[in-house]
């Protein structure tokens, strides 16, 4: 498979190495992956659980600013909806009304 923005070939355990954004240099991109490699499995798994919680704060705060009338409990709600899809959320919380996110 051709390598370059976009594209990639798979490494060890399945990793995607030659993709990366294309506002990314190739010199930059390998220097990011540097980091994540000195980082260890732990400390990539501290970054993803970073980057997963912060999405979560942004989700929420765009669910608050369309939504200013929501209340903590509806925005959890309506994030819950947006990240699980209406038929899990429903399986889940069949009495809750699905809640524009």
């Amino acid at each position: 498979m051709a390598t370059g923005a976009g594209l990639g070939r798979r490494g060890r355990r399945g990793i995607f190495l030659g993709v990366r954004p294309r506002d990314t240099s190739p010199d930059s991109h390998e220097a990011q992956l540097r980091a994540y490699r000195r980082l260890g499995p732990a400390g990539r798994a501290r970054v993803a659980a970073n980057l997963s919680g912060d999405t979560r704060e942004l989700a929420r705060a765009g669910i608050r600013a369309r939504h200013p009338e929501y209340r903590d409990e509806d925005v959890e709600s309506a994030l819950r909806r947006l990240l699980l899809g209406d038929e899990l959320f429903h399986r889940a919380w069949p009495a809750l009304p699905l809640l524009s996110p």
